[in-house]
């Protein structure tokens, strides 16, 4: 697992962080500093830590991806995928863990829609249905969790990968302009056109803390390392008072 930090805060978090070092430590990641830095707008939810848990290996299967992904709290998928017409890189956002044996993932008011898939090579956002649509229902379905699915968002599905993790297909109906109902969020065709999986990675998020909330986090430990200390000093002398 490798930890990956925006390019923006590198020198805060990890010292001499540079995109040279990263693509050196995770050879052609989909991942790098632009992206991060999207990815950071587009949650909006300030600066973030994400940590690498899972990169696609030749051979796996949806059961591997849950293994690693099951229980991590919100997550980044990302994926590289193709056909003869071009190459994507897409993806999305789970704002809860992925599960084995959860079924849907339904957010059933609007504060909990908060889930999105995105097209990263033609720039497009996609977020789930709102409850104020003709059919309140339509954003209903976050994500489905079963064994025999890869990361699956939506219930179009929207953008899915399958069991045996070298597929994925998007046919646009719980995320994104309820109009488009039908359209891939990966080329823009209609009907749900099959891609080959090419590359995939899971993040998981964290927020970076605050220079403030750092300070008073260090503050706060050497208060309890001075405490500490102390004890131990004083330990000798009750000892022998004892005595």
């Amino acid at each position: 697992m490798k930890p990956i930090v925006a390019a923006g805060l590198v020198s805060a978090v990890l010292g001499g962080w540079t995109p040279h070092a990263l693509a050196q430590a995770q050879p052609d990641p989909l991942l790098d500093p632009i992206l991060y830095g999207q990815l950071e707008r587009w949650l909006g939810a300030g600066p973030l830590y994400l940590q690498n848990v899972y990169t696609w290996e030749e051979g796996d299967n949806s059961r591997d991806f849950h293994a690693a992904a099951d229980e991590r709290g919100s997550t980044f998928t990302l994926m590289r995928v193709s056909n003869e017409g071009g190459s994507w890189l897409v993806g999305g956002y789970n704002p809860l863990s992925w599960s084995s044996t959860d079924g849907w993932h339904e957010s059933r008011f609007d504060w909990q829609r908060t889930a999105f898939v995105f097209n990263y090579t033609d720039p497009a956002l996609y977020r789930q249905v709102l409850s104020d649509h003709i059919l309140p229902s339509q954003g209903l379905r976050q994500t489905y969790n079963a064994p025999d699915h890869g990361p699956t968002f939506g219930a179009g599905p929207d953008l899915l990968v399958n069991d045996r993790l070298d597929t994925a297909i998007s046919w646009q109906l719980t995320y994104g302009d309820p109009d488009f109902e039908g359209r891939s969020i990966i080329d823009g065709s209609y009907g749900g056109q099959y891609m080959q999986l090419d590359a995939m990675e899971l993040y998981s998020i964290s927020l970076v803390p605050e220079p403030g909330e750092r300070a008073l986090l260090l503050g706060g430990l050497a208060g309890l390392g001075a405490l500490a200390w102390l004890a131990r000093r004083r330990q000798p002398a009750v000892m022998a008072a004892a005595a």
